[in-house]
Order: C-alpha cells, then sequence, then structure tokens
C-alpha cells in the first residue's frame, strides 16, 4: 500500500468536500487530498499520473457519472496499478439495495456519512488507519 500516496475524494457536494478537507486538516496524515467533482475528471487523472494512491473515497449520487459506474471503470482498467487501488463509497444515503449493488461492485468499502464532526473525524481516521496498514497487490507490481 502506498501509504503516502494520495487520497481521492471524488465529491461533487461543495460542503462535503470542505468538512472531508478539514477532517484531514486535524488528522496526523501528510496525505494529499485531491478532490474531484466528478468521476469524468478522477478517471483523466488516474490515467494520466504516475502517483499511487493510498485509496479512492466516492460518493455515489453524482451528476455525469455515479459512484457504481466510477467503480467499475476502475475495477475494469487495464493497469492493474489502477484496479488495485482500494475504492470505498463515503455517501449520505444507504439502503438495503444500493450497498448489495455497490458490494457486487468488488468495492472494499461502504461508509454513511455521519452528521456530528466527531463522528466524521473518527470515520475518516478508521479508514486510512486501515488501509495505511493493509497490503495491497499493488506493492507487487
Amino acid at each position: 500500500m502506498n501509504i503516502d500516496g494520495p487520497i481521492i475524494v471524488i465529491e461533487n457536494d461543495l460542503e462535503d468536500q470542505f468538512l472531508i478537507g478539514e477532517t484531514f486538516k486535524n488528522l496526523p496524515y501528510n496525505n494529499e487530498v485531491l478532490f474531484f467533482e466528478d468521476g469524468i475528471k478522477a478517471l483523466e487523472f488516474l490515467e494520466s499520473t504516475d502517483l499511487k494512491p493510498l485509496l479512492i473515497l466516492s460518493d455515489i449520487n453524482m451528476p455525469k457519472m455515479n459512484g457504481l459506474e466510477i467503480r467499475e471503470n476502475v475495477h475494469n482498467h487495464e493497469h492493474a496499478n489502477v484496479k488495485c487501488i482500494p475504492y470505498l463509497f463515503f455517501t449520505t444515503g444507504a439502503h438495503q439495495q444500493l450497498v448489495i449493488d455497490a458490494y457486487s461492485t468488488s468495492i472494499q468499502g461502504f461508509f454513511k456519512k455521519p452528521a456530528s464532526f466527531e463522528d466524521f473525524e473518527r470515520t475518516i481516521r478508521t479508514i486510512v488507519d486501515y488501509w495505511r496498514e493493509c497490503i495491497s497487490p499493488a506493492e507487487f507490481l
């Protein structure tokens, strides 16, 4: 796992982008946090960079391309280093069928955005700490 790699956030809501950015400022990580307002821009970045991101946090309900479609594109990407980036949903809505659909795309986690800032921060810390410890197939490429 590239523990120093950037964290990709695919989120079209500016308030949620701000909250996520402020949360990372309070946490002890040096990872750059890169925001993309839609999946098309995120995919263009992943195809054009040599950076190896630590993980992707993605909303589901977005214009142009929803989170499930973005995940499918990442999962089916021809380059293994892109396919191996942990992909997690971080979204406001969660109902049974959506969670089932999300896991059928081989995501690595589904998290509902908490209402309080403390819970929001705790959730982000849990996600990042887990993936900083995890070993990825990309480490052997």
